[in-house]
């Protein structure tokens, strides 16, 4: 059987330059290393930001503190988390963009949603639930139906289902956010356990 036409654009992406040779503003200030997660069959498709620097040092998206806490909220184990025919990873950025002047991640890079996402969503029109972390993927995938803020957002999970699911980033910088909103803990977080479990089988 011949490579299918999402395999050829997944393999075109992990050799993707454009941040260095047609860069929108800075060139990327390392190698880039794409890393996307993407098959047939998943129905979750998680979206992300961009890898930090482990990520970018693995090749494995979400092998970091923030990863345990994104399976711990949807109630599944590394093995199921990483088994690509069940769930696609597929962030704003794919490359890990750099640090900024206080050590903080860059940005996703602005050339990966407008050359790339399209095409790989058209080919992936078996996603049923897409888990939209953080801004700029609540930005991308919701458009005009996003709200103000990201909390706005995120309250308002219920409007986006059942094709989407605004969530905030699991980094242990948000740990205030969470402390003071806690209806993300009791409302949120039991329907992405039965919703992701639903769909993996």
């Amino acid at each position: 059987m011949g490579r299918s036409a999402l395999d050829k654009l997944a393999t075109e992406i992990r050799t993707c330059r454009l941040c260095i040779d047609e860069p929108m503003g800075r060139p990327l200030p390392h190698e880039p290393r794409p890393v996307l997660r993407v098959s047939r069959t998943a129905r979750v498709c998680i979206v992300g930001q961009a890898p930090g620097t482990r990520v970018h040092a693995s090749g494995t998206p979400f092998t970091d503190p923030s990863g345990d806490r994104l399976r711990d909220w949807m109630g599944m184990t590394p093995d199921e988390f990483y088994d690509v025919s069940r769930i696609a990873i597929v962030p704003m950025g794919f490359c890990f963009p750099g640090l900024d002047a206080k050590g903080g991640d860059l940005p996703p890079r602005r050339e990966c949603a407008g050359h790339w996402r399209a095409r790989l969503f058209e080919l992936m029109p078996q996603i049923e639930l897409t888990l939209l972390v953080g801004q700029y993927a609540q930005a991308w995938h919701l458009g005009r139906a996003r709200k103000s803020s990201l909390t706005e957002t995120v309250a308002a999970w219920r409007s986006y289902l059942p094709s989407a699911l605004p969530l905030p980033h699991p980094s242990w910088r948000n740990n205030a956010w969470i402390r003071k909103h806690p209806w993300f803990e009791t409302d949120v977080l039991p329907v992405l356990r039965r919703d992701v479990r639903r769909l993996i089988g």
